[in-house]
């Protein structure tokens, strides 16, 4: 069985670029706190987007996911009967 070994430099003739883990390491650690404090608040913001576009788009299929969310409670009522609620949260508390 071959043993492995772990050069620390590397190889002259290497075609293969740096390791991306090692790159981001070197970044992470040479980035200020406003650089840190930069970078978070683009995640949030990227975030923030994404949740918003989502609603958005969900509330377009208000119908079809309210009819999917309520087919067992509606498929065991009485025929000719429906759900009532007297108050918005009360949809979501019919367990």
């Amino acid at each position: 069985m071959a043993e492995l070994t772990h050069h620390s430099e590397p190889a002259e003739n290497s075609d293969k670029p740096a390791q991306p883990g090692a790159i981001a390491e070197e970044q992470f650690d040479a980035q200020s706190l406003t650089d840190h404090l930069r970078e978070l608040r683009s995640c949030l913001v990227i975030s923030l987007i994404a949740v918003a576009a989502g609603f958005a788009g969900s509330y377009g299929f208000i119908k079809p996911i309210g009819t999917w969310f309520f087919k067992p409670l509606t498929s065991v009522l009485p025929q000719g009967s429906s759900l009532i609620f007297t108050s918005y949260q009360e949809g979501f508390f019919f367990i």
